[in-house]
C-alpha cells in the first residue's frame, strides 16, 4: 500500500516523524506541509520531511491527497476540521495524533459531519522535549503504542489503513473507545504533568522557595521536568480532559490525606507501608517497561 500524497497539517516531531519512516519505506510519494511558522516549513523542506509547503488551508494542498494528518494542539482542532469541510476529496482519510479522542471525535462529527466515517482518531505515545521540524526523526515510533479509538460510523477501511501506516513504521497498535481512553491518559499521562506543575508553583509561590531552588539535586529535576513542557499544550489538554482530572485530583486529596494523619499520628509503620506499597508497584513497572 502506497500513498499518492500525505496533507500534514502541523509540522512537527509527531507528524514530522511519521512522514519521514513513511517516505523512507517509499510508502508515500508526495507531503504536503502546512504550517503557520514559515521558518519551521523551511526547515522543514531542507530536511526533506514535507516536499510542498503551504501556510494555510487551501483546495490544492487538501483535494488530492489520501490522508490528511492533523498534528496540531488538541485545541486547533475544531477550526481546521471547519477549514477542511469544503475542501475533502470523499476518499480522503483524516486522522489526528492528539492526547484526548474524545475531544477529537467530537470535533470530527460537529465539523465534518458528511465525512465522519473516514475520519480515524488516533494517538502515538511517543514524544520528546524537542518540538519543530527539526526535532522530526526515523525511527521515532518503533516499538512504541499507538492507540486508535474507533467510532460508532467508523468505515473499516479507513481505520484499517490508518492501522497499517502505523504498524509498517515499527508501532504497536491497539484500539479502545475514546472514552476508555481519555480517563488512561488523564491518569498515566496528564495528571503527572498537573502534579509537576502544581508542584513547582508551590515553590514559586513559597516566600523562601528560591532559595531551596539553589539547593534542588537530581530528584528535584527528575520529579519536576515535565513541568517544563508547553503551557499552551497542556492547558489545552487539561481543558479537554477536565472530568477525568478534576477525579484525579479528588482521589489525589485522599491519597495526600493518609500521608498526613500518618505523619500527624508519628505512625511510622504506615509510612513504611505506604512507601512501601508504591515502591513495589513502580520496580514492577520498571521491569516490563
Amino acid at each position: 500500500m502506497t500513498l499518492n500524497q500525505i496533507t500534514l497539517i502541523g509540522v512537527g516531531l509527531i507528524g514530522g516523524s511519521f512522514v519521514l519512516d513513511l517516505k523512507r519505506q517509499r510508502l508515500v510519494r508526495t507531503v504536503i506541509g502546512i504550517d503557520t511558522r514559515p521558518a519551521n516549513l523551511e526547515r522543514a523542506l531542507e530536511r526533506r520531511v514535507i516536499d510542498t509547503a503551504a501556510s494555510q488551508i487551501t483546495p490544492q494542498a487538501v483535494r488530492n491527497s489520501d490522508l490528511v494528518l492533523i498534528a496540531t494542539p488538541v485545541a486547533a482542532l475544531p477550526a481546521i476540521c471547519q477549514a477542511l469541510a469544503p475542501l475533502l476529496s470523499a476518499r480522503t482519510i483524516v486522522s489526528d495524533v492528539g492526547s484526548t479522542k474524545q475531544s477529537a471525535l467530537a470535533a470530527f462529527a460537529q465539523h465534518l459531519p458528511q465525512h465522519y466515517p473516514r475520519c480515524v482518531a488516533g494517538h502515538p505515545i511517543a514524544g520528546s522535549d524537542r518540538s519543530g521540524a527539526l526535532a522530526a526523526r526515523f525511527g521515532l515510533y518503533q516499538g512504541k503504542k499507538l492507540i486508535l479509538c474507533p467510532h460508532e460510523q467508523q468505515d473499516s477501511g479507513s481505520l484499517n489503513t490508518v492501522a497499517a501506516l502505523w504498524q509498517s513504521i515499527g508501532a504497536q497498535v491497539h484500539q479502545m473507545t475514546a472514552a476508555e481512553h481519555d480517563r488512561i491518559f488523564a491518569a498515566v499521562s496528564h495528571f503527572p504533568h498537573l502534579l509537576a506543575f502544581a508542584y513547582v508553583h508551590q515553590m514559586l509561590d513559597h516566600p523562601q522557595g528560591a532559595r531551596y531552588l539553589q539547593f534542588a539535586g537530581s530528584g528535584f529535576r527528575d520529579f519536576t521536568r515535565i513541568a517544563a513542557s508547553s503551557p499552551e499544550m497542556w492547558r489545552d489538554i487539561a481543558l479537554a480532559n477536565r472530568d477525568s482530572l478534576l477525579q484525579l485530583i479528588g482521589e489525589q486529596k485522599q491519597q495526600l490525606d493518609k500521608l498526613e494523619r500518618s505523619l500527624k499520628n508519628r505512625n511510622a509503620q504506615e509510612l513504611h507501608d505506604y512507601f512501601q506499597a508504591a515502591q513495589q508497584l513502580r520496580e514492577e513497572w520498571g521491569d516490563t517497561h
